[in-house]
């Protein structure tokens, strides 16, 4: 009985250690490529949800999507993992920052042009700006072999104001995850044949603690498996829409000094147009406050006149009472009689 006990608990330490250097060694795919354990694992994705209507589920999305993409103006040359060796694990991402003056038919183009290529809308949010003007976001997730095809064809919807593309490879991680999990399951077989043999009640409840361990490390790379295929299978594509007055014209090349001062005067007399518009729109929106306000200065004005002509006159008042008070000689008496004696 000890001889069968001791031979259980140096087969379970013998499974811990290929667990251990299963995780910490460099696995190999079935592909050739490498995997380490030094990869940075990139965030799960989260919860897909349906919104607008549209698919949640990838595995629901329709064949025909691919069809329709074609039909509307989508190339097979927009396929992103074309070029790619069998195995590679691409992970696509995009920002997009639009501009439009039509704003409800650009949501519709956007959302048509998802529908087509097989993608869902996994958030979607807009706004509206005391201005007037409207925003909206997304959060798009496509196929990552339509991620060229949908970059594409959306700057033929809207004015792309900004954009930013990125593409990580996550092949090492992603099969060194794989052969984790294979290991997993190994000792998972194994630790189930040790359980049907043991006898001693201690080591039975060592055995399956040891399986409850390794079958929630199981369920983790499994989810996490899941996490990255949903990521890798469908690009995520974050796509601002704002609505404008007028679409920002982009500078291509270098403009020459007339051509800056051409442009600056053309610019200067349409802000100052767009000024007047802002102040008569002003002076409709604030008549009656300016009106009130020029019937208080009208006022303010005549009472200060009148105050000021009554000081006025009382200074004047007050000069001729001080003449008459004053004790100045009188001048002498101007007469035509001639001097006597010459004096």
């Amino acid at each position: 009985m000890k001889r069968r006990s001791l031979a259980i608990l140096l087969s379970l330490f013998l499974l811990f250690g290929l667990t251990a250097c299963g995780g910490s060694a460099k696995g190999t795919g079935s592909n050739g490529y490498a995997s380490s354990q030094s990869a940075k694992p990139v965030p799960a994705p989260a919860a897909e949800a349906d919104y607008g209507g549209y698919w949640s589920d990838a595995a629901e999305m329709p064949a025909e999507a691919e069809m329709e993409s074609v039909k509307a103006g989508g190339t097979n040359g927009g396929d992103s993992r074309s070029n790619l060796p069998d195995g590679v694990k691409m992970i696509y991402r995009a920002n997009l920052e639009l501009e439009t003056t039509e704003y409800d038919k650009a949501r519709e183009d956007i959302a048509a042009l998802t529908k087509q290529l097989g993608g869902y809308f996994e958030e979607q949010n807009s706004s509206n700006y005391t201005s007037g003007y409207r925003s909206a976001s997304y959060t798009v997730r496509v196929p990552a072999e339509r991620f060229e095809t949908f970059l594409h064809q959306i700057g033929t919807l809207c004015s792309v104001r900004w954009q930013s593309q990125s593409a990580d490879d996550v092949s090492e991680y992603y099969y060194d995850m794989e052969s984790r999990l294979e290991t997993a399951k190994l000792k998972l077989d194994r630790l189930q044949e040790l359980l049907a043999q043991a006898e001693n009640m201690e080591d039975i409840i060592t055995i399956e603690n040891a399986i409850s361990d390794v079958e929630y490390q199981i369920e983790s790379l499994s989810g996490e498996l899941r996490h990255y295929d949903a990521l890798i299978g469908y690009s995520t594509i974050c796509v601002t829409l704002n609505e404008v007055y007028k679409v920002t014209e982009p500078e291509v090349v270098p403009l020459t000094f007339s051509q800056r001062i051409g442009r600056a005067f053309h610019e200067g007399v349409r802000d100052f147009a767009d000024t007047m518009e802002d102040f008569a729109e002003w002076l409709a929106y604030s008549w009656l406050g300016i009106l009130v306000f020029v019937l208080v200065l009208v006022v303010a004005v005549k009472l200060f006149k009148r105050i000021f002509r009554r000081d006025k006159g009382e200074k004047r008042e007050r000069r001729i009472l001080f003449r008459k008070k004053d004790n100045t000689p009188e001048s002498p008496v101007e007469t035509n009689e001639a001097p006597v004696n010459g004096k």
